[in-house]
């Protein structure tokens, strides 16, 4: 599970995403939904090896991002040091946001779990989506920083997303000026479980998953 940076370039107005399902489409009903959003130069399979260490309560959905780029897909561009548009990350949620709504009806809760830029988008959705969202889980990413006309980010002041936050203080990919940035916008919009792992880089490791999954149990489904 990489996440490589690359140069800036334009790209079309995305569309409804594609989408691998865990289940068959009988089985989703009622079911409380997880959202699966992979990182930079990946696709939407990478993130579904996950499946069999989470939580089996939950029907999983795992997005593909809709930019082509080296040999997978990036959810907005960006430049090689990792800099990038807000406007383009407002373009991305946009489509993903009507998906997710289109869903909503149909299942008990939605919750995010985005790796690297994964969770670039996984946090400007709920951002845009306040209160629409249970929880989100942030593996080696980041969060938008600033302000942008479609993020309510004074709604998760006064209610705090509920949020789980892994990563490594050794991460190579992420610039320590955006991890500032994450963790300080925590601090006022998110009820987060911030947990180090030592040693991994920027990847997922095997305590992460566990950590994960009893984070989904007891905060989402209750247990």
């Amino acid at each position: 599970m990489t996440d490589a940076p690359a140069p800036t370039g334009t790209a079309p107005t995305a569309a409804a995403p594609h989408a691998v399902w865990s289940n068959d489409p009988e089985a989703r009903p009622g079911t409380p939904l997880l959202v699966l959003l992979h990182g930079y130069g990946s696709h939407e399979h990478d993130l579904m090896g996950l499946v069999p260490e989470l939580p089996g309560e939950f029907s999983v959905a795992s997005l593909r991002a809709p930019q082509p780029v080296q040999l997978g897909f990036q959810w907005f561009p960006l430049a090689a040091d990792l800099s990038f548009s807000t406007e383009r990350v407002a373009e991305a949620v946009a489509p993903v946001a009507a998906w997710l709504r289109e869903r909503a009806a149909e299942h008990s809760s939605i919750t995010l779990l985005g790796f690297s830029q994964g969770m670039a988008m996984a946090t400007s959705l709920a951002r845009t989506l306040p209160g629409e969202i249970a929880a989100v889980v942030g593996l080696s990413g980041f969060v938008v920083p600033g302000e942008h006309p479609t993020l309510a980010d004074e709604r998760l002041r006064e209610r705090p997303l509920p949020m789980f936050w892994g990563r490594d203080p050794q991460d190579p990919v992420i610039p320590q000026h955006l991890v500032d940035s994450t963790a300080e916008w925590m601090l006022e919009h998110a009820d987060v479980m911030k947990v180090h792992y030592t040693g991994v880089g920027h990847g997922i490791s095997p305590q992460e998953l566990r950590h994960v999954r009893e984070y989904l149990t007891h905060v989402v489904l209750g247990g």
